[in-house]
């Protein structure tokens, strides 16, 4: 049985602040926009590629300080070029960092090991590791 990991909460404290961080600035698609009366609202958000969603909202997520998540991490196969698209969005992200050594020989320097780092607008914490070949 296979056993996938779909959505991932994240909590802020502005949904449309952070709506917009993630699909402007990191372009996430916005999948949706759901309002349950005053109370409840949901927003999915998917990075390309991705088989994983983030949700925003308020209502029907669990409550947990805004901010308060680290440690998410997107994997991207060009990290030079992740890490331009990112700036060029105003994304303020960290410059690439090696961090330790390659476990295996790999076709290129920064595989497994090259990251660059970013917050939200709350201070979630993210990470951007590169992997250009899986096998």
């Amino acid at each position: 049985m296979n056993w996938t990991l779909e959505v991932v909460v994240v909590p802020v404290s502005d949904i449309d602040r952070a709506k917009a961080f993630y699909a402007d600035q990191l372009g996430f698609a916005v999948d949706h926009d759901t309002r349950i009366g005053d109370d409840v609202r949901i927003v999915q958000l998917t990075p390309r590629g991705s088989g994983c969603s983030i949700v925003i909202g308020r209502g029907a997520v669990p409550d947990m300080p805004p901010g308060s998540l680290k440690g998410l991490q997107l994997v991207v196969p060009d990290l030079g070029k992740a890490r331009a698209e990112l700036v060029e969005r105003g994304v303020e992200v960290s410059e690439i960092q090696v961090v330790g050594k390659n476990p295996r020989p790999v076709p290129h320097p920064l595989d497994n090991v090259g990251f660059v780092f970013f917050t939200d607008p709350d201070g979630n914490a993210w990470s951007v590791q590169q992997i250009s070949d899986r096998a």
